[in-house]
C-alpha cells in the first residue's frame, strides 16, 4: 500500500508538485473552471453513484425537523438540498464554498433551499455553536489544512453536534483496488477531461486520492481534533467512505 501523506503536505496536481499554499489557489481555479459541468461530470464518471453516496452521508447525520445544518465545501449544493429536505421549513441550512462559480451554480440549482455563501473552510463565517450538524462532501481532501477545517467545524457545532464526512478512501480488496486504479488513472482522467472540458481536473482527482489518508488515518484525524465516537463506513468496497463523529 502506498504511504499516505499527511493531509497538510503538498501533493501532485497533474504533473506539478504544489505546496499547500499553491494548492489552494490551484484548486480554487480548477473548481471555478469546471463549475458549470461539475454535477454532470460527476454523474458520468461515477455512473450516478455519487448521488447515492451523498444521500448516505446526509442520512448519517440523522437530521431532525427544525435543526440547523452546515454544508461545507458545498460545490453545487447537492448535500444542502438533501439537508433542507430533512430539516424542513422550520430548519435552516447554510452552505459554504470558496469558488465563486460554484456558489453561483448552487444558487441557480437550489434557489431558496439554503443560504449559499462564499467562504473558506479554514475560517468558517459563522459564530461558535451555530449548528446542530455539519457535512463535507468530497471537499476535505482539497483543503490546504484539513485539520484546521475540522477545528472550524467543531467550533461552529453545538455540544454533541454531529459531523458527516464523505470522502474518497482506500479500497481494501487488492483485485478491486487494481481495477479501480486502472480506471482512475486512465479511463477517469480521459473521460473527465472530455466531459468537463478541463485539461487537468480529473488528473488531479486520482492523484489527490492516492495521497490522501486511509480510513484509519481519517478516524485518527477526527479524534486528534477533538471529535468523539469517530467511525467509518465503507461504500462501494472502500472507493469512498462516510465518517461520522460528534462534538463532546
Amino acid at each position: 500500500m502506498d504511504r499516505a501523506r499527511s493531509p497538510s503536505e503538498g501533493i501532485r496536481a497533474g504533473r506539478r508538485d504544489l505546496s499547500a499554499a499553491e494548492r489552494a489557489g490551484y484548486v480554487r481555479r480548477m473548481f471555478s473552471a469546471v463549475a458549470p459541468r461539475y454535477d454532470f461530470t460527476n454523474t458520468v464518471i461515477s455512473a450516478g453513484l455519487h448521488r447515492r453516496w451523498k444521500r448516505a452521508a446526509v442520512a448519517a447525520l440523522e437530521l431532525r425537523p427544525g435543526e440547523r445544518a452546515l454544508d461545507l465545501c458545498c460545490g453545487t449544493g447537492d448535500l444542502a438540498q438533501l439537508m433542507a429536505h430533512a430539516v424542513g421549513p422550520d430548519g435552516l441550512v447554510a452552505a459554504v464554498d470558496f469558488a465563486p462559480p460554484m456558489i453561483a451554480e448552487a444558487r441557480r440549482r437550489a434557489a431558496g433551499v439554503a443560504s449559499f455563501l462564499l467562504g473558506d473552510a479554514m475560517a468558517v463565517p459563522f459564530a461558535d455553536a451555530a449548528f446542530d450538524a455539519a457535512a463535507v462532501g468530497f471537499g476535505l481532501r482539497n483543503v490546504a489544512d484539513p485539520g484546521r477545517a475540522l477545528d472550524e467545524i467543531r467550533r461552529v457545532l453545538r455540544p454533541r453536534g454531529r459531523v458527516s464526512l464523505l470522502e474518497f478512501a482506500r479500497v481494501g480488496n487488492p483485485i478491486l483496488r487494481a481495477l479501480y486504479d486502472l480506471y482512475s488513472f486512465t479511463g477517469l482522467a480521459v473521460l473527465g477531461r472530455i466531459v468537463s472540458g478541463h485539461p487537468d481536473a480529473y488528473t488531479y482527482l486520482p492523484v489527490s486520492v492516492r495521497h490522501w489518508i486511509d480510513q484509519e488515518g481519517m478516524v485518527r484525524l477526527l479524534e486528534q481534533h477533538g471529535f468523539a465516537g469517530a467511525a467509518s463506513r465503507n461504500l462501494a468496497g472502500g472507493v469512498v467512505a462516510v465518517y461520522c463523529a460528534r462534538t463532546p
